[in-house]
């Protein structure tokens, strides 16, 4: 009404209240009414901006490389970046012009500007794995530039999302990348079998070296094994040299000993002879008779069987012989008490 208005602006957004060419307020998310026909507002945001970029640049081998990536940045001094973009708002608080695009273009700019010098003096091979260098060019460019400082902006950081070649130079990359790879894929199956094969020469070579150190051995024990049968041999014939020589001793022994004892015994025998002869030869011409008589035995049996001796001899002298009953019986019962205890 009659031109007075009313705008707001969030926390994030740092506003310029001009008036008749002066500023009569300023400061962020303001919110106030002002006279339209002699106003004029300046919205700058304040919050941090990702700013994706992509530009392609030409190698020190004449190859072009497109690099991708983004800056993230934000406005720090809105002051001195409204003197150079015009960040004016309507009433509506919509921008009049968008000189933010400007602001991203410069930037990318400056960002290109300190990528080039870096991408012509490297190689395609190198550019397409330089994106951790490039990131640090990208930064120290712009915090370097004078230009970014004049628009008052700082910034955050610088991210490389991919380097690429062209698909003709990707595809020849890829081809060459890939024969090198086979070629390193062939190389190391060679080493790889080629180390078997080693490997299996040295396993028949431990073999074989095992093999000969065993026959070796074997060798060894075989000789001390007869070396020791020859000992052994040797030994049993001392042995039984020995055994022999034992047993002829004794048998030597033996033969004196018998010779010995048959010389004692038919000396034994000799005197046993001469004394038998002599203890016999006063009674060799005395007669049975008085021998009897001089055994002088006891035995009335004896004695009676000695008259019947004597009665037999002189049967023809005999005319008749009464033997009286009792005497037989006694004799008879005699011998069968003797049979009975044997």
């Amino acid at each position: 009404m009659f031109g007075i208005k009313h705008i707001k602006f969030d926390a994030m957004t740092y506003v310029l209240h001009f008036k008749n060419g002066g500023i009569i307020k300023e400061g962020r998310g303001l919110s106030f009414f002002y006279f339209a026909p002699n106003s004029s507002i300046v919205a700058i945001p304040m919050g941090s901006n990702d700013l994706p970029f992509i530009f392609s640049e030409s190698t020190n081998d004449y190859q072009t490389v497109n690099i991708q990536g983004q800056i993230s940045y934000k406005i720090s001094k809105p002051k001195e970046l409204s003197d150079v973009l015009d960040f004016t708002v309507n009433d509506y608080g919509q921008y009049k012009k968008n000189d933010i695009e400007k602001l991203n273009q410069r930037i990318i700019n400056e960002a290109q500007t300190a990528t080039s010098s870096y991408i012509h003096g490297i190689k395609l091979k190198d550019a397409i794995r330089a994106a951790k260098a490039i990131e640090e060019r990208i930064i120290e460019g712009l915090k370097a530039a004078p230009a970014i400082g004049m628009l008052g902006i700082e910034i955050l950081g610088a991210n490389i999302l991919g380097i690429s070649a062209t698909p003709e130079m990707a595809r020849a990359l890829e081809t060459d990348t890939r024969e090198k790879l086979q070629q390193e894929a062939d190389q190391a199956i060679y080493e790889r079998r080629n180390f078997a094969v080693e490997q299996e020469r040295r396993i028949k070579e431990s073999e074989l070296n095992t093999e000969i150190a065993v026959e070796e051995k074997q060798k060894q024990i075989a000789e001390k094994k007869m070396e020791s049968d020859v000992q052994k041999a040797d030994n049993d014939r001392k042995l039984r040299e020995m055994k022999l020589e034992a047993d002829i001793a004794v048998e030597n022994q033996r033969k004196l000993l018998i010779k010995q004892k048959t010389e004692n015994d038919r000396k034994e025998a000799e005197t046993q002879g001469f004394v038998i002869e002599t203890t016999l030869a006063p009674y060799k011409n005395i007669d049975w008779k008085t021998l009897t008589a001089l055994n002088n035995n006891p035995d009335p049996k004896f004695n009676i069987s000695l008259a019947f001796r004597e009665l037999a001899e002189n049967a023809d002298k005999i005319g008749n012989l009464n033997i009286s009953p009792d005497l037989l019986d006694t004799l008879l019962n005699d011998k069968t008490e003797r049979k009975e205890k044997k």
